[in-house]
């Protein structure tokens, strides 16, 4: 967790060959490797980690008061190009919404990240 978390793209690499490593594993607040490689805008680790099998694109943190998925995380952060890598991805749950209901658009809308509503919206117009 630590390594994804601070972007250490070469560790994760490496952690992610031994057998036995769980890419899916929880820290205290419920947050996966590639939660925290996205709420800290680690683009390349976040590539790797989908790349990885067994990682769960929409797995929401645990933590009571958030619930949020990698993608809500980049978005509420405003990591505009981690929100497009994860937009690429088939599957993403792109409106999904938190333990408060809102959704990665409305994160980033209270963020003031322009950029990412913008990423958002097109993924929003394009999908209806």
């Amino acid at each position: 967790l630590w390594a994804a978390q601070h972007g250490h793209e070469e560790i994760v690499k490496l952690l992610l060959l031994k057998d036995g490593i769980d890419p899916e594993t929880k820290d205290s607040f419920g947050q996966t490797p590639l939660s925290w490689a996205a709420a800290n805008g680690h683009e390349a680790v976040v590539k790797l980690l989908l790349a990885t099998d067994g990682v769960d694109l929409n797995c929401k943190d645990s933590h009571s008061e958030y619930g949020q998925t990698p993608l809500a995380w980049a978005a509420k952060k405003g990591h505009e190009a981690v929100v497009s890598i994860l937009l690429a991805e088939n599957g993403v749950d792109w409106d999904g919404v938190d333990n408060q209901g809102r959704t990665p658009l409305s994160l980033a809308v209270e963020g003031g990240h322009e950029a990412v509503v913008k990423l958002l919206r097109c993924r929003e117009t394009s999908s209806t």
